[in-house]
């Protein structure tokens, strides 16, 4: 069985959806596919006495409510119990207006591979979308504040029920060690999972896991314009791959000019020195490039 990785984006997104919309995830059937972190809800609905209802519809009515700050996601409810901020989903529902579909990673996170929301100079746009620039910086720092308290004392661990959570690691263990079968959304080498992707980039697809191990599902073509966002952060990973393999400083430099966000913001002179910046700031947690 190989997969590269998983993500807990696909689930965690479909159920904060149904709350949106005020239905039980258990009614939900989805179809999810594309690149980590930018995969998209080919398929969202609703299954019923009647049927199946495409929810899309419904969805794209709210888009119009929340990017206007009628109204905010369910996520906007109370604060993140990593980052402790309230955070807000305008910058998803914006580009369920703008690409007709709805994309898995969290608003914060998205802003990142895109050029449109977070640019220099522009506290507009931030202001507007609501995008907590710092969030992951002060994720991490409450993440290892939490680590280095749990090294000194165990308690609190030792004192809680221990409960199955959402992320897929113990379902795939249970799936391979006892058959009992579930499907997830992993990373895998395009193997012709999806047909307008490039065959050497890893894709986010279901995945039929049981004991004969992960079963990675062929979804077919993207509509093309998700396809072509997708191939603009497809390149960075390739080039990148390409820099830690060949150890050639040059596809680093490439690597960060093809970066939709960086290339947004920077000059290819500002660009090759912040990656001049990082290199000497890492110090030997890389090799030497030439």
């Amino acid at each position: 069985m190989c997969i590269r990785d998983r993500c807990h984006s696909v689930q965690g997104t479909a159920e904060m959806l149904a709350r949106d919309l005020n239905e039980k995830i258990e009614d939900i059937d989805y179809l999810c596919a594309g690149i980590n972190h930018m995969a998209f809800y080919k398929k969202f609905s609703k299954k019923n006495g009647n049927g199946v209802e495409d929810l899309y519809p419904r969805l794209k009515k709210l888009a119009d409510d929340i990017v206007s700050d009628k109204i905010t996601s369910t996520r906007s409810i109370g604060k993140d119990t990593e980052s402790d901020k309230v955070l807000h989903e305008k910058v998803r529902y914006e580009i369920l207006r703008r690409f007709g579909y709805f994309v898995t990673e969290s608003s914060e996170h998205f802003a990142e591979y895109v050029p449109w929301f977070i640019k220099q100079n522009r506290q507009d746009l931030i202001d507007q979308y609501k995008i907590p620039i710092e969030e992951y910086i002060d994720r991490c720092k409450n993440n290892i504040k939490l680590w280095d308290d749990l090294e000194k004392d165990m308690t609190p661990i030792h004192n809680q029920p221990l409960k199955r959570g959402k992320e897929y690691a113990s379902y795939i263990m249970d799936a391979v060690t006892n058959n009992n079968e579930v499907t997830i959304n992993g990373n895998v080498m395009n193997d012709g999972y999806i047909d307008n992707l490039p065959s050497n980039c890893c894709v986010e697809v279901p995945c039929i896991i049981n004991s004969n191990g992960n079963q990675p599902q062929k979804t077919g073509r993207l509509p093309e314009h998700l396809a072509a966002l997708m191939r603009t952060n497809i390149n960075v990973q390739i080039l990148t791959a390409e820099a830690a393999l060949t150890n050639k400083k040059e596809h680093i430099y490439h690597a960060a000019m093809l970066d939709p966000l960086t290339g947004a913001n920077l000059s290819i002179d500002e660009i090759y020195a912040m990656v001049d910046k990082l290199i000497e700031a890492h110090g030997n947690y890389l090799p030497e490039y030439h």
